[in-house]
């Protein structure tokens, strides 16, 4: 691949990954866990965040190769199901990321357009959401660079415009510092696990760095640049992330954020009520967020694609339109699961949709991040011939157990439907695994009982002259 990224498209590439979907919608569901102290959770999602980022620079500048944590998973352990299984969880992220953007983008698309808020309406426009996706994907879309850079530059107006209406209006003394510093759980839950369960909830708003390890044979000297590039583009974020939601609950009661799924657009409101940019706002979000929902569900069906190619699903998901030569069958089926996670939740789910699709996300990429922590260590048994970035042996230790502990339900407090869809997920996989172990099975029965054409005259010879 052509290496075109420097230091500074590699930092937008970055930034405008982390951005998106999570601050933008998951506000108040955080600030429902611990009130006014929000700023907290995003604050410690960072940290974790920050610590697993170590680890992928170790491997990213030691394997600078695309694939991410299924290369490396393959490289540590060598087991053909354990890497599929990684891979698997990735692609599905990348589903419940779009789906969690596809309600976001619904519930925008409400309040721009003063459209009354209903549960079924939501839903309806979430579909047709990712009924566009789907059609934009099968048509064929080319990332490119310097469209990534525009859109990370929309994204961080929107946030950028929170910010500095909110400021002016906390000069102008229309803000409750009290509420920032204010402290609020939920009655059937203490001060760790409510910090524990806003904390998994927030990390939904951190995730994106690690997919630039994928441009690894698109950057100039990755080995070099890699390092200072993730860790300043992720404290880029945290930094946005923490005025953001300052100034939210600075400026919203605790009661009206909770309820909301549209919070930043909220807090403009109340600061600046009679200000046109908050007719704009909406709309930023909107393009956010579907930037957020496109990238995912590309990355999504073709991670299926890829797996098809190479006979570890069933090949119907390989198949390949031939004038867009775009992997129609695997954007199909992935656009179908997010459909039907869009309506399961909608109709059954209890409490805030985007929050159990963004908490869910979070649990698989969590997972995901554990198991990379400990590949680092597996694999400084394998020296490689070149310098290499190289983390201290106790931040992936570390980055192990604090994601252990923000994936297991007694410690995290996440909800039951998040498990739940992600084992529905899962399991989808493991049968995809399954009908392919069979279809090569019998594949390979049919061509050995076809053999004796060619071959099998010898083999009754031999068996005729030995009697």
């Amino acid at each position: 691949m052509k290496r075109v990224l420097g230091p500074g498209l590699l930092l937008l590439f970055i930034v405008g990954d982390i951005l998106g979907t999570g601050i933008y919608a998951l506000t108040g569901q955080v600030a429902a866990e611990v009130g006014g102290a929000a700023w907290l959770p995003f604050l410690l999602a960072f940290a974790v965040a920050t610590v697993t980022a170590f680890s992928y620079l170790e491997l990213v500048t030691k394997y600078p190769q695309a694939a991410g944590a299924a290369l490396y998973t393959h490289k540590a352990f060598g087991i053909h199901f354990f890497t599929f299984i990684v891979c698997f969880i990735v692609m599905a992220s990348g589903i419940t990321s779009a789906s969690t953007a596809s309600r976001a983008f619904a519930a925008n698309l409400l309040v721009a357009f003063g459209i009354p808020d209903a549960t079924v309406t939501t839903m309806l426009i979430a579909l047709a959401f990712i009924l566009l996706i789907m059609l934009v994907n099968l048509r064929g879309v080319t990332e490119s660079v310097w469209l990534n850079v525009l859109l990370t530059l929309v994204e961080l107006s929107g946030l950028l415009l929170v910010i500095f209406i909110g400021m002016w209006a906390i000069a102008g003394g229309n803000a409750d510092w009290s509420r920032v510093v204010a402290f609020e759980t939920p009655e059937d839950k203490g001060v760790l696990l409510a910090v524990s369960t806003a904390t998994s909830l927030a990390f939904f708003a951190m995730v994106g760095f690690e997919d630039s390890v994928n441009m690894a044979e698109e950057t100039k000297d990755p080995s070099r640049i890699f390092p200072k590039m993730m860790l300043t583009g992720l404290g880029i974020a945290a930094v946005i992330y923490v005025l953001v939601s300052i100034t939210v609950v600075a400026l919203v009661p605790i009661g009206d954020l909770v309820g909301s799924e549209t919070p930043l657009v909220t807090a403009v409101e109340a600061a600046a009520p009679g200000f046109p940019i908050n007719d704009l706002l909406p709309f930023i979000s909107m393009f956010a967020v579907a930037n957020t929902a496109l990238i995912n569900m590309m990355m999504a069906s073709r991670l299926l694609y890829g797996m098809s190619r190479q006979k570890v699903l069933p090949p119907f998901l390989g198949r390949v339109a031939p004038k867009r030569q775009t992997p129609w069958a695997a954007i199909l089926f992935t656009s179908a699961l997010a459909a039907g996670l869009i309506v399961y939740v909608s109709l059954d789910a209890e409490g805030s949709i985007v929050a159990l699709l963004g908490g869910t996300t979070s649990l698989l990429l969590l997972t995901v991040f554990a198991i990379v922590n400990v590949t680092v260590l597996v694999l400084r048994r394998q020296p490689v011939d070149h310098r290499h970035f190289r983390t201290p042996v106790a931040l992936p230790v570390i980055g192990a157990l604090t994601c252990l502990y923000l994936v297991f339900p007694w410690t995290s407090g996440r909800p039951d439907g998040q498990y739940g869809i992600a084992l529905v997920l899962l399991g989808i996989g493991v049968v995809l695994w399954i009908a392919e172990r069979i279809y090569t099975a019998v594949r390979d029965r049919r061509d050995r009982d076809g053999e004796p054409e060619g071959s099998g005259g010898s083999d009754g010879s031999d068996a005729t002259s030995g009697g």
